[in-house]
């Protein structure tokens, strides 16, 4: 196993450098640079312009531009954002990243374990209404145009109930007098989720290998004591209200990306389960008279899950660089808004250290869909 993962990791490193590189030579192939932007303002001189070309490193030949940026991408240094000068590019994605990571990956998870639960019950009950209502409903979610369904849960859910935010990241009457800053906040519900999500994860595991009577009830009870010390801690922070004010702003993207995905991992789990339920080794368990339901989730489920965990772990690499169509019309500031600035204002800079993250987390989520199938299907070795 060792072996195989140094021989990946070195596959990763080539296939990066390939990756960083096309990527650079893409952004750059569109005509034009930053000064641009400047281009059409007549209190701006030619000299001037020329200044900011020298400045930003634009006026010098495409290679040596290629040599300087392979340097700071192995250094860790994306340089200088030319569209938010003078911020660097790294803390630019420090601040969208977790934001697009916290709502994508989210509602990657929910649709995940929504598609995967609604999959076993259709293929287990083939031929019912359930089956047939359920694919209906999902694939016509699935195949919806997006940006339609997206304005029409604003349309519903925020301008005509009322009940969440039109859209943002947040409402600045509430911030108004905040004590600290949006970031801090968000970054402390983050950190909080993580610990408390650590923590129902573990019990869910524990229960599961061993096997505990009442596991159900015991995983229902570390979820709900979990949501109360949430609830608990942000209260007793004295800045529960501006938590709530971000949390509000989340739930409608969250619920749009989950009912628009949740079909495409149910039809691959249903299938997936169709062909497993005819290995020989279901037909022996039912041979043994175990229940319906240890048949299902200890024979059929666990193995059918192999491509499911490939189609998860990929969805959470490409979560990454943000639904550009969500965020775009919940005016969500995450990675998916950062793109599109910056190739807008050709912010060099930032749209490649923004590919690089992606080309990264994508890379990586490969190395561990092969480990995720070791311990999923003991029958594959490496």
């Amino acid at each position: 196993m060792a072996a195989y993962l140094l021989k990946r990791v070195i596959q990763i490193l080539l296939t990066l450098f390939v990756f960083l590189s096309i990527v650079f030579f893409l952004v750059n192939a569109q005509p034009g640079d930053i000064s641009n932007v400047y281009a059409l303002n007549p209190d701006l001189p030619p000299e001037t312009r020329e200044k900011l070309r020298e400045l930003f490193g634009v006026n010098q030949p495409l290679w040596k531009q290629y040599l300087v940026y392979l340097r700071n991408v192995v250094t860790g240094n994306f340089g200088i954002s030319f569209s938010l000068y003078p911020r660097t590019v790294a803390d630019v994605i420090a601040e969208r990243l977790p934001r697009t990571l916290v709502l994508f990956m989210t509602a990657t998870v929910l649709s995940f374990y929504l598609g995967f639960v609604l999959g076993k019950i259709i293929a287990w009950r083939r031929g019912g209404w359930t089956e047939y209502a359920t694919t209906l409903g999902g694939v016509t979610l699935y195949t919806v145009f997006t940006p339609w369904f997206a304005l029409m849960m604003i349309w519903l859910f925020a301008f005509k109930a009322g009940w969440f935010p039109i859209g943002k990241f947040l409402d600045p009457v509430v911030w108004q007098d905040a004590p600290t800053d949006a970031n801090t906040v968000f970054n402390r519900m983050l950190l909080t989720v993580i610990v408390l999500s650590g923590i129902v994860f573990a019990v869910f595991i524990v229960t599961t290998k061993r096997r505990v009577s009442g596991a159900g009830y015991i995983r229902l009870g570390s979820v709900a004591i979990s949501a109360a010390v949430l609830v608990g801690v942000w209260l007793a922070s004295g800045t529960g209200y501006l938590a709530w004010d971000i949390a509000k702003h989340m739930v409608l993207p969250i619920a749009t990306l989950t009912l628009i995905s949740f079909a495409g991992t149910m039809l691959l789990t249903r299938n997936s389960m169709l062909e497993t339920m005819r290995e020989d080794y279901v037909l022996a368990a039912r041979a043994k008279g175990l229940p319906e339901k240890d048949v299902r989730d200890r024979h059929v489920a666990r193995n059918a899950l192999l491509p499911v965990v490939t189609s998860f772990v990929f969805s959470l690499a490409f979560a990454v660089d943000g639904g550009i169509i969500i965020e775009s019309v919940f005016s969500w500031p995450g990675m998916g808004q950062t793109l599109v600035a910056a190739a807008t204002t050709e912010d060099v800079p930032l749209a490649v250290g923004a590919f690089v993250f992606v080309g990264i987390f994508v890379l990586v989520a490969h190395l561990l869909a092969d480990v995720l199938y070791v311990y999923l299907d003991p029958r594959i070795r490496y």
